[in-house]
C-alpha cells in the first residue's frame, strides 16, 4: 500500500501518519501541506505544497499512490441552549477521473443520554461502518467521478427531542462552509446512509430524497435480489441529506427507521447484523456506476 496523506501540518495528520508507518503492508507514506509535519515522523516523505486537486492529481502519478487520506476536518463550536459543543466533520476523498464530486455520508456521533448508557450500534456506528468499508472497495475500482467521504458529526439532537435548529449540525456547517469557499457547485450528489444496521432491515424511499436516485437505489436492490429488503412503500425523513438537498444538491437518505431499539439501551450489538451491512453495501455498489452515469449526461 502507498498511501498519500494530506493536512500533515495537523496534529489528526501527523498522528495518522505516524500510524500508518508501523503498518508493514504500507510502503510509503507521503504528507503533504504547507505547515511542517504536528509530530515526529520516521519514514514520512514531507512534501511542503497547497494541498489543491490538481497538485494532489501530479503526487498521486508522480508517487504511485493508491490510497488517499484527504485528513481535512471542519471544525466549529455551536451553542445550543445552555450548553456549547465542539462538533468535528471529518473528510476523506478518493481521487476520481473528474474533479467534480459524489459524496458517500454518515453521521459518527451518537445520542447523548444521562439516563442510561447509548451505545449506538445502529444509530450512528453501523453507517459509519459501512461507509469506511465501502470506502476500501471503492478506492480500487476506476471512479468517474472523486469521492468525497463525509463523516459528519452533530446530526443527534442535544436535547431530547428532535427540534429544528437542534440537529444536523455537522451537515448544517459543512454546506455553509462550502458556500462560503465556492466548492459547493462542485458537489454533484450525496448517498448518506444512516441506522442500517439492524437485523430485521427495512429501507423505504424518502420523499425528500431525490426521486432519481431512489430509482437507481431501488433498481440496484432488485436486481441484487433484496427487493423485500428494499420495500416500495414510501415515507419521509428529517436527517443529514436536508441542509443538502436544501443547497440543490441531488441527495438520497438510506434509513431504516423501523427499528424499535432507537434511542434506547438496547442498541447494541446484539441488535445488529452484519448481514444488513452487506446488503446496504451491495446496493450502494451496483447503484454507484449507475450513478455516475446520470451525472455524465
Amino acid at each position: 500500500m502507498r498511501v498519500l496523506v494530506t493536512g500533515l501540518g495537523t496534529f489528526w495528520g501527523s498522528r495518522i501518519a505516524q500510524a500508518l508507518e508501523q503498518l508493514p503492508e504500507v510502503e510509503l507514506v507521503v504528507g503533504v501541506d504547507t505547515r511542517e509535519p504536528r509530530l515526529p515522523l520516521t519514514r514520512t516523505e514531507f512534501v511542503k505544497a497547497d494541498p489543491s486537486y490538481t497538485i494532489l492529481r501530479r503526487m498521486v502519478r508522480a508517487t504511485q499512490v493508491d490510497t488517499v487520506l484527504h485528513t481535512h476536518l471542519e471544525v466549529d463550536s455551536t451553542r445550543t441552549s445552555s450548553r456549547r459543543l465542539h462538533e468535528v466533520n471529518v473528510i476523506g476523498t478518493i481521487p476520481g477521473k473528474r474533479p467534480e464530486r459524489i459524496a458517500l455520508a454518515t453521521h459518527y456521533d451518537t445520542k447523548r443520554f444521562q439516563e442510561f448508557k447509548f451505545v449506538g450500534a445502529s444509530d450512528g456506528a453501523s453507517s459509519t461502518a459501512a461507509v469506511l468499508e465501502l470506502a476500501r472497495v471503492l478506492k480500487n475500482r476506476q471512479n468517474e467521478f472523486t469521492i468525497e467521504l463525509l463523516f459528519l458529526d452533530g446530526e443527534e439532537a442535544v436535547n431530547i427531542e428532535w427540534r429544528d435548529p437542534d440537529n444536523t449540525y455537522g451537515s448544517k456547517y459543512y454546506v455553509q462552509a462550502a458556500k462560503q469557499a465556492g466548492t459547493l457547485a462542485g458537489l454533484k450528489a450525496l448517498v448518506l446512509l444512516d441506522m442500517v444496521g439492524d437485523r430485521d432491515l427495512d429501507i423505504r424511499p424518502d420523499s425528500n430524497s431525490a426521486r432519481w436516485l431512489n430509482t437507481i437505489v431501488w433498481n440496484s436492490a432488485a436486481r441484487r435480489g433484496y427487493g423485500s429488503t428494499f420495500v416500495p412503500e414510501g415515507f419521509t425523513v428529517e436527517d443529514d441529506h436536508l441542509p443538502f438537498v436544501e443547497a440543490g444538491v441531488a441527495s438520497i437518505d438510506i434509513i431504516d427507521l423501523d427499528y424499535p431499539q432507537w434511542h434506547t439501551a438496547q442498541d447494541d450489538l446484539d441488535h445488529v447484523s452484519a448481514r444488513s451491512l452487506q446488503t446496504v453495501g451491495d446496493v450502494v455498489l451496483d447503484a454507484w456506476p449507475q450513478i455516475e452515469g446520470q451525472l455524465s449526461r
